[in-house]
């Protein structure tokens, strides 16, 4: 699902952003009880290094992950994550809104409500963004997406490869990349897509802690370097 447009951030919007008691509350319960793993006031510094982000994002994603599995919405909670990656690939605005400090955690807070209801995005999914942007903490949705993703395919018996190449891969490529994966590490390997015109071309595959760089930047960087070592 893709987003019509975003409502507009520069002033406050006129959203409305309903919880339901119990799901709050179990969400709250959930998230107070992981250890902490990064400050929780004030303004944030966007450019927090990737580690913090990545364990601020783990720590909502257990509790999301945690709760979806109880419930039994797994289902549920994997299509809003598809729905919000198109989200985060596609409407500049968005990235602007998780991303930029001028914007009130008020501002963030019904604007991204107004989002989820357009989306229809799952009742956990939703309260989590809500709370997201009451702590100031939703500069980490790309690793909270990614996150979750990886959680739910182990709970499948999965793989995710992250897979980054200079355009959009095809229908055609994406099926055979991940068939010839699936076959060099044992399980199915479903494929989470992006692009980098930087790269030029090839591609940047990482399954787990194991990465393959075939990208042309990466070997005109290599190229680049034995050259001064030459020199």
């Amino acid at each position: 699902m893709l987003l019509g447009g975003l409502p507009s951030v520069t002033s406050t919007p006129d959203f409305t952003a309903p919880f339901r008691r119990g799901d709050e509350t179990s969400l709250m319960d959930a998230y107070n009880g992981m250890p902490n793993l990064g400050p929780k006031r004030g303004r944030v510094d966007v450019s927090e290094p990737a580690s913090i982000s990545s364990g601020i994002a783990e720590r909502y994603a257990t509790a999301v992950f945690e709760i979806a599995k109880e419930t039994k919405t797994l289902s549920d909670l994997e299509g809003g994550l598809d729905d919000l990656s198109s989200a985060l690939a596609d409407s500049a605005d968005l990235r602007d809104l998780i991303t930029s400090p001028v914007y009130t955690r008020e501002v963030q807070g019904k604007a991204i409500a107004g989002i989820a209801d357009k989306m229809g995005l799952q009742v956990i999914l939703k309260n989590t963004l809500s709370l997201m942007a009451e702590k100031r903490r939703l500069f980490v949705l790309p690793q909270l997406v990614v996150q979750l993703r990886a959680m739910i395919a182990e709970e499948k018996g999965e793989v995710t490869a992250d897979v980054v190449s200079a355009k959009a891969l095809t229908k055609t490529q994406s099926e055979k990349l991940s068939k010839t994966l699936t076959a060099r590490v044992g399980k199915d390997v479903i494929i989470n897509a992006t692009v980098d015109e930087s790269l030029i071309g090839g591609l940047v595959v990482k399954v787990g802690s194991k990465m393959i760089d075939t990208s042309i930047a990466s070997k005109l960087s290599s190229l680049q370097n034995a050259m001064k070592e030459v020199g």
